[in-house]
C-alpha cells in the first residue's frame, strides 16, 4: 500500500517516509527503484506526532504535504491544491464529513514540526493537538468537492476495507 500511496504522490518536489525502524527494510523494497528518504521515528508506536515530526525535520523546504500510507486513493491533484490554500498559513486541512484530516494535508515544515514537539512535551499524541498551535485553514466539502474525488480520505484499518480496496483497484477504477 505504501508504494501505490508513493506513485500517486510521485509528482511532488521530495518523498519522505517516516516509519518504525524495524519497517524500514520493507518499505525500501516497497519502494524500490523510486526515489525517497526513509527516516525512523526515534520514538516508536506513539502516534502519527512523532512520525510527523519526524519526517517534516527531514525536509529542508517551507510546506509539505503529509499524507497517511493507509490512503490508497489519495488525490495528488487535490493534494497539489492544498498547497495553495496553505500559502501564508501554518496548515491547510480538509474537513470532510464533520471530521478534520490532519493525515492528508499541507504543513509549514518548521512550525509543524516545533508544535508537534510541544505536544509531545505535553504527552498528547494525536496529531489535531499540533493542529490546534498552528495558523490553518480549514478546506470546506465545497473545496474538496471541486477539487477532489471523496476517497481521496479512504483509509484502510480493517482486512474488509483492505479486500473492498483492492476489489475497486483491479476493476482499474482507481483514478
Amino acid at each position: 500500500m505504501v508504494r501505490r500511496v508513493a506513485e500517486r504522490l510521485a509528482g511532488l518536489d521530495e518523498l519522505v517516509v517516516s516509519c518504525r525502524a524495524d519497517q524500514t527494510t520493507a518499505i525500501e523494497r516497497a519502494l524500490s527503484g523510486m526515489e525517497f528518504h526513509c527516516v525512523a521515528d526515534p520514538d516508536p508506536d506513539c502516534g502519527p506526532l512523532v512520525g510527523v515530526r519526524t519526517g517534516l525535520r527531514a525536509l529542508d523546504t517551507d510546506y509539505a504535504a503529509v499524507v497517511a500510507a493507509d490512503m490508497p486513493f489519495v488525490d495528488p491533484e487535490f493534494v497539489s491544491s492544498l498547497f495553495t490554500r496553505a500559502a501564508g498559513h501554518d496548515a491547510a486541512v480538509p474537513r470532510h464529513e464533520g471530521w478534520l484530516q490532519p493525515t492528508q494535508a499541507i504543513y509549514r515544515t518548521d512550525a509543524t514540526a516545533d508544535a508537534c514537539a510541544a505536544a509531545l512535551s505535553r504527552g498528547e499524541r494525536e496529531l489535531r493537538a499540533a493542529l490546534d498551535a498552528l495558523d490553518h485553514v480549514v478546506v470546506t466539502e465545497s473545496e474538496i468537492r471541486e477539487h477532489a474525488d471523496p476517497r481521496t480520505f479512504t483509509n484502510l484499518n480493517t482486512r474488509r476495507e483492505f479486500a473492498a480496496a483492492e476489489r475497486v483497484l483491479g476493476t482499474g477504477d482507481c483514478s
